[in-house]
């Protein structure tokens, strides 16, 4: 089995003692792995909690929304000398650590996105690795006894729960239920708070089981401690399993939300160290450098199935893990990233399709909750966006079939959008551009929302708004002509419109009005909305003009790890995000850098410069943040202040997909061959 982990980056994401065995380090780096409905497993390299969605097993009931944690943890411990050597870890109220089995943690390595670790215990040598059954609600933990002077056996305490994954469980809200299966257990678990019942099973090989049944109280979770929420939490402790291996035997333990009809780890591992393998090979990555692999592979855990009701079942994108669900603006931003450029046309056609049943009077849904069936439609970029991702998509691959079946939802959205639509949404007669906004309400990608505080309400014609308006009707022109469909209105008004988006330009500034035409007139902070401008292929800004704003950007709102959203010498910059959601909100869009908006600011200096050395050279931070916070992926936000701790969620689509987008333009800009400058002109 081990030679197939070399078709699988594993040297890049490798710590040992000197991080693995000390806190915080060890508890800071967090671990991912999912299983294409929006399930997922996730902890520490340590092995400690530390937030409400750290979980063995996070099964999406609803793919891919309603998700339930049901399996916490397993507590491993070794028999070594006659006494019990723990490996696990717990963080319990008060900073308390008992046990501290991190001590013993000899290595830990990221193997493709699975994680590995390797523990140490006299001679004794135990590697732990955990993946996800790709398509269920599955988590395999694989033991593998690599060195030991005899059997050994290994004590493993199954801590169960049953609730949200946005929820903490306090007191003791059911008992053990449980049912002697083939090989495992089924553990039954009662409709808790809007969630109906479930079962989960548990399966090992070489092992035997024992109810339990008690349950442990007051872990602590010291990220939703800093974050201002709930974090204490208690685990029932299900069930004990005792797995007796000999030197050089394996034994993997199941939990999912259905039994297996038999377990088979090493069928299993190799099946997705395949899947995996085929990614790499599909996206024509194999030979990159490993962070680019590992990106290619944190590009897939975003990936997810739709399963509408009676309609066929679909393709969507997760914003970011652990609490994002899939969000229309989050996906068509993404979808260029996460599919086009490794090679997945497929499923961007999928998600292409799926969106397009949900459009709703021009509108794509915001995004899905997880509580809840209805979407929401509280977006005025997600549309437009939704037709620059079709024109990315029809660039790539000439598919006039899956154009002509999406001709009818971009009409939609542009009659509607000229005509006016929910929320203030309308084009404005007088200048054709767009406005929108109603009090109380946020509709760009800028969201933040406290009680009734809109933070960056941005009500009036907000600039990327009317850049995407600009760059869709130019797009529709295009399609309707590859169509043999009449697209002269849509002409005709991008010409309107480009006339028109003169009166973004703040010549004082030397950069874009951020709104005109707002309540209170024109505004003209400093930020990186018009890099959205800039870096269309159909831009309404002249090249000098992009020139200034892409100099202006990178002198004031370029960081390492993203783009402030707010120039720092604005009275309303904040450059921290922590603390209690109402400060973490407030600094959201006010100064907060977003790793994403790192793709417009170089695709503008790149169309403009073609400096490929420049925009390699500005990704590198981002490559080495994958060993950092969320390990293999990208963060969604980074403070505003050096040194630019990483926030948020610990992957987030937009994140991976800008990044990915970017170098593989870069790729297809060295094959392509040079001009000579008399050639150029």
């Amino acid at each position: 089995m081990d030679e197939h982990l070399n078709r699988l980056p594993a040297d890049f994401i490798d710590f040992g003692r000197d991080l693995c065995c000390r806190m915080p380090g060890n508890q800071r780096r967090e671990w991912l792995t999912t299983n294409g409905l929006g399930g997922y497993a996730s902890g520490t390299i340590g092995g400690t909690l530390s937030r409400r969605y750290h979980g063995l097993l996070v099964a999406a009931t609803r793919p891919p929304t309603e998700r339930r944690l049901l399996l916490a943890r397993l507590d491993e411990s070794v028999e070594h000398h006659g006494e019990s050597v723990a490996l696990a870890a717990n963080l319990w109220e008060g900073g308390v650590v008992d046990p501290d089995g991190f001590i013993h943690l000899e290595r830990f390595r990221l193997v493709g996105s699975i994680p590995t670790w390797t523990f140490a215990i006299g001679s004794i040598r135990l590697r732990k690795r955990i993946f996800m059954v790709h398509g269920r609600n599955t988590t395999v933990v694989r033991y593998d006894l690599l060195q030991a002077p005899g059997p050994t056996t290994l004590r493993l305490k199954a801590m169960v729960n049953h609730r949200s994954h946005h929820q903490v469980t306090a007191g003791h809200p059911f008992d053990l239920d449980l049912l002697d299966t083939p090989g495992g257990v089924r553990i039954a678990l009662p409709a808790v708070a809007g969630l109906g019942a479930t079962e989960l099973h548990l399966q090992a090989e070489r092992a035997s089981f024992a109810p339990v049944g008690v349950w442990f109280d007051r872990f602590l979770l010291p990220v939703e401690w800093s974050r201002g929420y709930d974090h204490l939490e208690n685990h029932l402790h299900a069930v004990d399993l005792t797995l007796r291996l000999e030197p050089g035997q394996s034994a993997s333990v199941a939990a999912g939300t259905e039994r297996l009809d038999a377990l088979d780890g090493d069928a299993l591992l190799e099946a997705e160290i395949d899947r995996q393998a085929a990614l790499l090979t599909e996206a024509r990555v194999e030979r990159a450098p490993a962070p680019i692999q590992h990106l290619v592979l944190a590009a897939d855990q975003f990936m997810v199935r739709r399963r509408d009701g009676g309609a066929p079942d679909g393709a969507s994108v997760i914003a970011g893990y652990p609490w994002f669900s899939d969000w229309g603006r989050d996906t068509m931003l993404s979808l260029p990233g996460l599919c086009l450029a490794t090679n997945r046309q497929r499923e961007a056609r999928e998600i292409l399709r799926t969106f397009a049943r949900h459009l709703d009077a021009g509108l794509l849904p915001n995004r899905f909750p997880d509580e809840t069936e209805a979407p929401e439609f509280n977006s005025v970029d997600a549309s437009l966006l939704y037709i620059e991702a079709i024109r990315r998509y029809v660039e790539q691959t000439s598919d006039l079939d899956t154009l002509r079946e999406l001709w009818p939802a971009i009409e939609e959205i542009l009659v509607h959008y000229r005509d006016g639509t929910r929320h203030g949404i309308r084009m404005d007669p007088a200048d054709a551009l767009i406005a929108a906004g109603e009090e109380g309400l946020q509709l760009t990608w800028m969201d933040a929302k406290i009680g009734d505080w809109v933070v960056t309400p941005r009500m009036g014609k907000a600039v990327e708004i009317n850049a995407l308006w600009f760059s869709a009707l130019r797009s529709a022109a295009e399609f309707a002509k590859r169509l043999g469909a009449d697209g002269k209105a849509w002409r005709r008004l991008a010409d309107r419109v480009e006339g028109s988006f003169d009166r973004f330009w703040n010549e004082s500034a030397g950069c874009c009005f951020d709104v005109i035409d707002g309540p209170d007139g024109d505004d003209a902070s400093v930020r990186p909305n018009q890099l959205i401008a800039a870096s269309l292929h159909w831009c309404p800004l002249s090249e000098e003009r992009r020139g200034r704003i892409v100099d202006l950007c990178l002198d004031r709102l370029w960081t390492s790890l993203g783009v402030r959203t707010l120039d720092p010498a604005d009275a309303h910059y904040e450059g921290v995000y922590r603390g209690n959601q109402r400060l973490r909100d407030g600094a959201y869009h006010q100064g907060t850098a977003w790793p994403w908006l790192m793709g417009p600011l170089l695709m503008a200096h790149f169309a403009l410069h073609q400096d490929r050395d420049f925009v390699l050279a500005a990704l590198r931070p981002f490559l080495d943040h994958l060993k950092d916070a969320g390990l293999g992926s990208i963060c969604e936000v980074a403070d505003g202040d050096p040194p630019h701790e990483p926030g948020g969620c610990i992957a987030q689509a937009w994140s991976v997909a800008s990044t990915l987008d970017l170098w593989q333009a870069m790729q297809a800009a060295s094959r392509r061959p040079r001009r000579s400058r008399s050639a150029a002109g």
